[in-house]
């Protein structure tokens, strides 16, 4: 059901999830999300937590080796291609983004996810060296979100993003 929703959102934008189209996405009876999700604001938050859920599971498997910021660098370099291939889910995290600009109860929400993913990336950023783990973090992840914005926006071939995560890293551990 979670997965179907932020099809909706990955494919149509914010306005267009609702509990109905969630349904039909889904193949489920009428009714059925709103069973679980009482509120657009309770279906919105299952939306947040699968996606975490998504990118914690993307994360696992692709970052491998980090000890080094040369293999950090890789590593992020390979997350970012995997979710800027994953459009849909990306379109959607992005839609939530953009959703909590305005509604600022979801956004304590994203910022409860990002402390969820500080808890596990920040001793991996000081194990690079880095002086500031949290401020770097916070910049990792700004990163993340503008490579994937102009890849989404405007698709490029030669989309390497490792190549952007080199020179930020340097910048960290000098």
């Amino acid at each position: 059901m979670l997965d179907a929703a932020i099809r909706v959102l990955g494919t149509a934008g914010p306005r267009a999830l609702t509990h109905r189209a969630v349904d039909a996405g889904a193949g489920l009876p009428e009714g059925s999300t709103s069973n679980l999700f009482r509120t657009r604001d309770a279906l919105v938050g299952g939306v947040v937590e699968r996606l975490l859920e998504r990118e914690r599971e993307l994360w696992q498997t692709l970052s491998g080796d980090v000890s080094t910021p040369e293999k950090l660098a890789d590593a992020l370099g390979r997350v970012v291609e995997e979710l800027a291939a994953e459009r849909v889910l990306t379109l959607a995290r992005h839609a939530v983004f953009v959703d909590a600009a305005v509604r600022p109860e979801l956004g304590r929400r994203i910022a409860e996810a990002h402390q969820r993913i500080a808890e596990w990336a920040v001793p991996i950023i000081s194990a690079v060296g880095s002086k500031d783990p949290a401020a770097d973090l916070a910049l990792l992840l700004a990163t993340v979100d503008g490579l994937l914005t102009n890849q989404l926006a405007n698709p490029r071939p030669d989309f390497r993003p490792a190549r952007a995560f080199h020179v930020v890293l340097r910048g960290i551990v000098a």
